[in-house]
């Protein structure tokens, strides 16, 4: 198992400084605020239960507001509650978690903020039994101004990127991601979707771990497929200052989100996480605004009453 988990962190640390690359590519190449030489800040951390992890974080730029780019491979002494609430058999057990997660926020509002996840857990029993691996992650847009050709090309990624694993693996996931992203209280979805899978491994899928490895591998590269000719079909659109309030306000939503719901906000800070690293998806800037309602046909109107409900996009 030990060969398995180091192929794994190998392609994860590949893949976090080529999402990083193709980022800081899209600052160079401007936007409509123009060009400009930001970079990811790269802090490299040891954690005190032991593993670590490099973390990049963009701030400030012409093109994206604030970005981070998180690899991590922690080992954790006690699986805490929200890992063991779907596997109560594993509850005390010592783990591993690797994975990379990010969250961009673009400076433009006509570009979506987007989030992708892939990641393994490595479980091994107190009774010590055979460890117990899981993959999990996925990847969904969060738009302002959206369109829907947009749309159809991020779920179009997805589509193809799941067609060689099964035919009904991108309609499982797509479901799973519209149920999981979304804010009940608000009676909405956080955006117009994309992928989310758990608990990927032989028992739950029948694929063996080198299948299971070759999705998080393609999931991985889907999300820069998906998201690079988003941003250069949007970037350099001109944009109003009710706009960018709009956007603000938007963003509010999904600080709410991230705070109150997911799942892995919740295990990096019952697991004793580093909590710059679990924080650095939130925007640098949101807001809020008492009993706001978009006037009934504008854009702001339609992002909610259109496109944060679950569609197969695919079909229209």
């Amino acid at each position: 198992m030990q060969n398995n988990i180091q192929a794994v962190k190998q392609f994860l640390l590949g893949l976090q400084q080529t999402i990083i690359d193709a980022l800081e590519q899209q600052e160079r190449l401007g936007g409509v605020d123009g060009s400009s030489d930001s970079k990811f800040v790269i802090d490299v951390w040891q954690r005190d239960e032991g593993g670590g992890g490099r973390s990049a974080v963009l701030s400030g730029g012409q093109v994206i507001e604030k970005a981070g780019v998180m690899f991590s491979h922690i080992h954790i002494s006690q699986l805490p509650a929200s890992a063991t609430l779907r596997h109560p058999k594993l509850a005390g057990s010592t783990a591993q978690a690797l994975g990379v997660s990010l969250v961009v926020h673009p400076k433009n509002p006509h570009v979506p903020t987007s989030h992708a996840n892939v990641r393994l857990f490595v479980a091994t029993p107190n009774d010590g039994s055979e460890a117990i691996w899981w993959f999990g992650g996925g990847f969904d847009l969060t738009p302002f101004y959206p369109n829907l050709s947009d749309v159809k090309h991020w779920h179009q990624v997805a589509h193809e990127l799941c067609q060689p694993f099964g035919d009904d693996v991108y309609q499982q996931y797509k479901a799973w991601c519209d149920d999981y992203f979304y804010l009940p209280h608000r009676g909405e979805c956080r955006g117009v979707g994309g992928l989310f899978y758990d608990d990927v491994n032989t028992d739950n899928t029948g694929w063996d771990f080198a299948k299971c490895f070759a999705f998080m591998q393609a999931v991985g590269q889907g999300y820069l497929d998906g998201i690079v000719p988003i941003f250069e079909q949007n970037k350099h659109k001109s944009y109003n200052e009710q706009q960018r309030q709009f956007q603000l306000y938007r963003r509010g939503r999904y600080v709410e989100y991230n705070l109150v719901y997911d799942r892995g906000t919740l295990f990096g800070l019952q697991s004793n996480g580093r909590t710059e690293s679990i924080l650095v998806s939130m925007p640098p800037l949101a807001a809020w605004e008492y009993c706001y309602t978009p006037a009934t046909g504008t854009p702001e109107f339609e992002l909610t009453d259109f496109y944060l409900k679950p569609k197969d996009w695919l079909a229209l």
